[in-house]
């Protein structure tokens, strides 16, 4: 890459941007096998190609879309059009384009959906055997023989796991099954690594289903500590986690194995009833939340309600002669809209572009506003950085003499802040770290910034003390990298406020002392 360095595709799955002096700039991990190709364009985006049989986009880092093909990609390669050429291993190479007019017709579209589907079908297997050879769910209608025996019956394109209920006489429903631990070929792989189980769970809330891979040696309740902090959730749903596993691993009957040496002492584990085990050799610490590694971000956002809220305000501020002047025109009511659809199209985000008046819009509005009805506008800047485009626009904004960010977190933390519009600034801080572009701004302002939001650890509300707890954690991660000395003092004085206050939400604590953890 021109004025930057090159790239390498690796067997682990990874990407690097490399400076000239041989120093690491930037991964990227997205592959869940061996990245056979990379290349750049003038845009700045970058193609990878890999076993996994995906063609993954980049843009700053970030996978921004993935193209799936019928087999591994070979090689992934820009066209000056930006347009882009794959060589699948089924022997057909395939030109990707953006271009309207360029975009192949619905037949051939179809064609290469089906092809997608017809080669996932014949290479999917569950438990060892072919997913065409699974039985119908008309094989649920014969009784089990013993309670928690189990079936896999094929639901469309999946595998699914039932339990039979002797007590009440059914079949009860565990959830898809991606492959089970035999045929060490064919187990699941998830982010680059196999294992026996990898479970689909759903969380509800509108939240997307979420990957939990498990092993049949790994301690449930570790495997469900780290999965809930990797997916930024509750560590309240930990029992619940590994009751799940224990259930649909078929280790209902799940005990301690007494050879467990303790990561940080080298002990035995205690089972209870028994004398305790005398220590071991001290072991080499095997710290599985320490140091973090890669930041944390809020990614989901309730749209409807966003727009329903900010229209509900503008009426109210258009229908007071004293706020008329500060209300949106139907123009830019219209553009909110606008913003909103480019922000629900994950897929596209490589190709797609805010106007420089959509920035100045929102800012405006958090700026002419009055307190109380900002909190939807900030909220919908927080889901504006994580777009490339968008936070490559929103920075303009920040790295002048008229910093408006700073305005804003002057204006929401003054006296009589408002929780709503305190939550909001801070996970959009916290989803600032998701983009290189703003480390620099972050560090240079980290005192000011930690400074500003420090009573936010003492909060009633848990989702203030929860974002507040996430922003130290990245800011933790951050400074360590940049070899931050005072700004890592500072993170680490903050986080020990958490730790030490009794009425601190629990999962916030967590996040907290993973900081300490990371820092000391």
């Amino acid at each position: 890459m021109p004025d930057l360095g090159f790239l390498s595709a690796s067997h682990d799955g990874s990407i690097r941007l490399w400076a000239q002096s041989g120093e690491v700039l930037l991964e990227m991990i997205g592959h869940t096998s061996i990245v056979y190709s990379v290349d750049a364009h003038a845009s700045g985006l970058i193609v990878s190609g890999s076993e996994d049989r995906h063609a993954k986009i980049w843009k700053d880092g970030v996978c921004v879309q993935s193209l799936e093909h019928p087999g591994c990609v070979w090689d992934a390669k820009f066209l000056e059009s930006g347009d882009i050429v794959t060589a699948c291993s089924d022997g057909v190479a395939r030109v990707w384009t953006v271009r309207d007019g360029m975009i192949a017709d619905q037949m051939e579209i179809d064609a290469f959906d089906s092809l997608i589907s017809q080669y996932k079908l014949s290479r999917k297997k569950v438990g060892g055997m072919k997913l065409d050879e699974l039985p119908g769910l008309d094989a649920l209608t014969l009784p089990g023989t013993s309670d928690g025996q189990t079936k896999v019956v094929r639901e469309g394109d999946n595998g699914v796991a039932y339990a039979w209920n002797m007590s009440e006489q059914r079949w009860d429903k565990i959830g898809e099954v991606v492959d089970g631990p035999d045929g060490v070929g064919d187990r699941p792989i998830l982010d680059g690594a196999q294992y026996d189980f990898v479970f689909d769970v759903d969380i509800g809330d509108g939240e997307p289903i979420r990957k939990l891979p498990y092993n049949r040696s790994d301690n449930p309740y570790d495997a469900a500590d780290k999965w809930l902090l990797k997916e930024n959730l509750p560590v309240a749903y930990r029992q619940q986690i590994v009751d799940f596993i224990l259930q649909n691993s078929g280790q209902k009957d799940f005990s301690f194995n007494p050879s467990f040496r303790d990561p940080f002492t080298g002990a035995n584990a205690y089972v209870p009833g028994q004398p305790s085990h005398a220590a071991a050799t001290p072991a080499k610490p095997l710290y599985k939340h320490i140091p973090k590694r890669g930041v944390l971000v809020f990614d989901v956002a309730q749209y409807d309600g966003i727009l329903k809220k900010m229209t509900e305000f503008n009426n109210t501020l258009r229908s007071d002669p004293a706020n008329t002047d500060k209300s949106m025109t139907e123009a830019e009511v219209s553009r909110v809209g606008a913003i909103v659809k480019i922000l629900k199209d994950t897929s596209h985000y490589h190709a797609t572009n805010f106007a420089d008046m959509d920035i100045a819009l929102l800012l405006k509005v958090i700026q002419a506003w009055p307190p109380a009805m900002m909190f939807p506008a900030i909220d919908l800047v927080r889901m504006l950085v994580l777009h490339p485009h968008g936070a490559s626009l929103l920075i303009k904004h920040v790295e002048n003499n008229n910093d408006l960010l700073l305005d804003v977190i002057k204006k929401v933390t003054e006296d009589s802040a408002l929780p709503a519009n305190l939550l909001t600034t801070v996970r959009v801080l916290v989803n600032l770290f998701k983009n290189p572009s703003f480390h620099y701004w972050l560090q240079r302002h980290h005192s000011q910034i930690l400074d500003a939001f420090s009573n936010c650890y003492s909060s009633p509300n848990k989702n203030l003390q929860l974002a507040y707890s996430t922003l130290l954690l990245n800011y933790a991660v951050l400074l360590i990298e940049k070899k931050d000395q005072e700004g890592q003092a500072q993170v680490l004085s903050a986080a020990l406020q958490i730790a030490e206050e009794e009425g601190a939400d629990v999962d916030s604590k967590f996040r907290s002392l993973v900081a300490i953890g990371s820092l000391v």
